[in-house]
């Protein structure tokens, strides 16, 4: 088949898409954002999913930010971010705003899927009417409609696009059978064809769900361990000889899958007039994370002699997951803020995130370790992997005799600094 292929959002999901099927096809990247646009056509990619550096250079995809480029392809790709307001419901402005732009451009014949995550219902109740209501063209006869949920997983170098199962839906068997040879093309681990677009909608949205769900537990268990003086980390070894113990972590939990998604499916469970207990009850845990951990330190510090108003802290991570620079929704702030509004002085550093857009969007000056003055305390809450080769002598030359160490993804060898006279509490 002779398919050009446009992809409209070409940040974490929308530009590995488009590199890999531009090896196949000829692909038009569309984004609004005219610095993103001049970054790519440089061959630079911030985001740092390129597997490959040479891929975005070698690539013949013709990056734009001109809406008319896209009637030039058949087979349109929609994968912007849908993130939450502060209400904690769906705000789906942009991909509303990228389903008006293509409505725009669309032609008698061509195929939209969306791979945005979205609650159950959104493609075809909200996305649909917007198409046919611009362009004039009716779904099903004259152009047709297809959902593929993103599993890009930020920063993983293991578990690639191509090796990822993808879901692809539609609805009718013809579109799906033409998407199925499309993402054929790109995606080696094999195909799941969902029976319609809601069930792959759904499957979208609780795999994260479940994941949530998971961690909050941990957390829980996590504080409840802490009051009783044990280990959550031991414990979890300990259980996690039982062949079918979940491997799961506490921790901080943000990001634009994880730390959202449960809302998406919250919103319309009560659209439906079912109020979620479980689903919610695990956001108010993780959510609360931070604020959580903030106060451990400041217990620590009070233990240890530390006068608050004067205490040094280090942050070590600002993004929402290890080895990637993206810091969506990231809970890291709020340990942060948290910290700042007892009067500490505090620092934070990470060796992945972009420094102009740390303090665009959460006013935090990032700092060089070598600008640092010795601390009373760090909190390491990313477990980047620049963090996890820090010899001990590297982390007790930022840190003052017998300072705090809070090792919130419990990476460091607590006897050691234990042994040492080091203060260590993990989560």
């Amino acid at each position: 088949m002779d398919i050009k292929i446009s992809v409209t959002g070409l940040g974490y999901v929308g530009l590995p898409l488009a590199i890999a099927f531009s090896k196949s096809f000829n692909v038009i990247g569309y984004d609004h954002n005219k610095l993103r646009i001049e970054q790519l056509q440089q061959g630079i990619d911030i985001t740092g999913e390129i597997e490959s550096i040479s891929d975005l250079h070698n690539s013949q995809i013709s990056f734009t930010t001109n809406p008319e480029d896209l009637k030039k392809t058949q087979f349109h790709i929609i994968a912007v971010p849908t993130p939450v307001n502060r209400a904690k419901q769906p705000d789906l402005k942009a991909l509303f705003s990228a389903t008006e732009t293509l409505a725009k451009q669309l032609k008698v014949g061509d195929i939209v899927v969306y791979e945005s995550t979205v609650y159950p219902g959104a493609t075809e109740e909200d996305c649909v009417p917007i198409l046919e209501n611009i362009s004039g063209l009716i779904c099903s006869k004259d152009f047709h409609i297809g959902y593929s949920p993103e599993r890009i997983n930020p920063g993983d170098k293991t578990r690639r696009l191509n090796s990822i199962v993808k879901i692809i839906s539609a609805q009718d068997k013809k579109t799906l059978d033409v998407i199925e040879y499309v993402y054929s093309k790109i995606i080696h681990a094999g195909l799941y064809r969902a029976p319609n677009i809601k069930t792959a909608e759904a499957a979208k949205i609780i795999e994260n769900v479940q994941r949530d769900l998971n961690v909050a537990l941990l957390n829980e268990v996590a504080m409840i361990f802490n009051r009783m003086q044990i280990d959550t980390h031991e414990v979890l070894k300990a259980a996690s000889t039982k062949w079918n113990f979940l491997s799961f972590k506490p921790g901080l939990v943000g990001g634009h899958c994880i730390g959202v998604d449960p809302y998406y499916l919250t919103y319309k469970a009560q659209c439906y007039g079912y109020h979620p207990e479980v689903i919610l009850a695990g956001r108010r845990v993780n959510d609360d994370i931070g604020k959580y951990v903030a106060e451990q330190t400041i217990r620590q510090l009070v233990q240890n002699g530390t006068n608050i108003k004067e205490a040094k802290i280090l942050i070590l991570g600002i993004g929402f997951k290890e080895d990637c620079p993206d810091i969506r929704n990231s809970r890291v702030k709020d340990l942060h803020h948290e910290l700042c509004d007892f009067g500490m002085n505090v620092y934070v550093h990470d060796p992945v995130a972009n420094p102009e857009e740390v303090k665009e969007k959460f006013n935090i000056q990032l700092t060089a370790l070598a600008d640092l003055p010795t601390m009373d305390a760090i909190v390491l809450a990313v477990a980047h992997h620049h963090y996890r080769v820090f010899s001990v002598d590297q982390y007790e030359k930022l840190l003052k005799p017998k300072a705090v160490i809070m090792d919130v993804k419990g990476i460091l060898d607590a006897e050691h600094f234990r042994k040492n006279g080091y203060r260590l509490w993990r989560l």
